[in-house]
């Protein structure tokens, strides 16, 4: 099964007992560049605009226009009848939601009845499934992170760092009065985007962002605390269940005996990839094949190979790093103790590598808001918050801290119908037709 491996460094060398020194920013330095951002406004760096879908509209369908219009994220109509002072928009959509969704759809018959009461959402997404339909608002931050945030036209970019450091991705923008619509949509890659920019024109800046990650305090990272990650021989719904009961939007994928990095999993790889898969089949597959398909499609037009290096090691500056998160079109990398590991396709050249942390965006922004003296940064409060109301129950799913086998759950699968445990007898859902039935007993 998939596990969630709680990685540990000792001291060795002149390494200190805390990886993390703190680098101290200057302050008239840090002023002239926080002078700088303010005069920058968060609808100057839109990257997206504001798709929308209807509240009524299914979690099948809302997945189909994701796909089909190779988007990342939907704005989730209010539902018709709601006061017309309220936004239009009930909430977004994006596939860290599908991911929650579909493993919902292979864990309710975890659920005790006593659970369910205390879950009203959950009854309410399996009294809809019920009934043939589930409507894309009762899914819509479903993941626990995919907020819908809203700034005015005139927000500048140190409020998107005040939202962006507590945990969201995502920003909409309105557009100035009368309008009461919104110019688009800003990510949190998008700002990353500017903050590296702007970082290369600016040598102060530059200079400070080009000392080893292990010398700079960032909120969240912890170089040699813990990581989540999955074996390769893990199945692909063991790893759609590790993100969503621990609040991640990608697992790193490591060798059984070595323990070394070898790729990784995200949430948007399982939208793109596991939901338009015709076959239930897909969910046993290792994650090992998941990544070989991840990376088909890299050179297939012009013979090069972009199979992304999503590796840093603590020595590599955070320019670098912030780099490779933009290059890798990856929201997190992971810190490896030896060299970022091989762009080769082939699993077996792959030398061992000694993996023992992360470095996200929200990371690195969060970096930037404790510069603007933004309050209460806070980096890691939507993935504890996911931890702890998951929607899976599975507690099986969960590492004990190693690397001991564990049994596999059932591989049976029904294209006809689930099997049901219980209060959920006769549960249909078209895309949970897909899922593992449980073991009958």
């Amino acid at each position: 099964m998939s596990l969630r491996k709680r990685l540990s460094v000792s001291s060795t060398g002149t390494r200190c007992e805390s990886p993390l020194m703190f680098a101290t920013t200057p302050n008239a330095e840090s002023e002239e560049w926080v002078t700088a951002w303010k005069q920058v406004l968060a609808k100057d760096i839109i990257d997206s605009p504001v798709e929308a879908v209807d509240a009524e509209v299914s979690v099948e369908e809302a997945c189909e226009v994701l796909l089909s219009k190779n988007l990342l994220c939907l704005a989730v109509k209010t539902l018709q009848g709601r006061s017309p002072q309220s936004t239009p928009y009930c909430g977004l959509f994006d596939f860290a939601d599908v991911n929650a969704f579909l493993t919902l759809a292979a864990t309710r018959h975890k659920f005790s009845l006593d659970e369910l009461r205390e879950k009203p959402r959950v009854q309410e997404i399996l009294t809809a499934a019920r009934d043939g339909k589930v409507p894309v608002h009762l899914v819509s931050n479903l993941s626990g992170k995919n907020p819908l945030e809203i700034l005015p036209h005139d927000a500048d970019i140190v409020s998107l760092l005040s939202i962006f450091s507590r945990g969201a991705h995502r920003v909409l923008v309105e557009a100035p009065p009368p309008s009461s619509g919104y110019l688009g949509m800003v990510s949190d890659r998008g700002l990353l985007s500017w903050f590296t920019t702007y970082a290369q024109k600016t040598p102060t800046l530059l200079r400070y962002l080009s000392v080893p990650l292990a010398s700079l305090a960032l909120p969240s990272l912890y170089l040699y605390m813990s990581v989540v990650a999955a074996k390769a021989s893990d199945s692909v719904l063991n790893a759609m269940t590790l993100m969503s009961d621990e609040g991640v939007s990608s697992v790193a994928v490591v060798d059984e005996e070595t323990g070394g990095l070898l790729s990784a999993v995200s949430v948007t790889d399982i939208g793109k990839i596991v939901v338009p898969a015709q076959s239930n089949q897909i969910l046993s597959m290792p994650l090992k094949q998941l990544v070989a398909q991840i990376k088909e499609p890299d050179g297939s037009m012009d013979g090069v190979d972009k199979f992304p290096v999503y590796s840093v090691s603590p020595n590599n500056t955070l320019l670098y790093t912030m780099q490779k998160l933009l290059a890798t079109n990856a929201h997190r990398v992971f810190v490896t103790e030896e060299s970022p590991m091989s762009s080769s396709p082939s699993f077996s050249t792959m030398s061992p590598t000694n993996l023992c942390g992360i470095v996200s965006v929200v990371d690195v922004l969060s970096l930037f808001a404790r510069i603007a003296s933004v309050p209460d940064v806070d980096p890691t409060r939507m993935q504890r918050h996911r931890r702890a109301s998951s929607t899976s129950s599975n507690e099986s799913f969960r590492s004990s801290g190693s690397f001991a086998a564990r049994s596999r759950s059932s591989s049976r699968t029904s294209l006809q119908r689930l099997g049901s445990v219980g209060s959920l007898e006769g549960f249909q859902m078209r895309w949970a037709e897909r899922v593992p039935a449980p073991e009958q007993q």
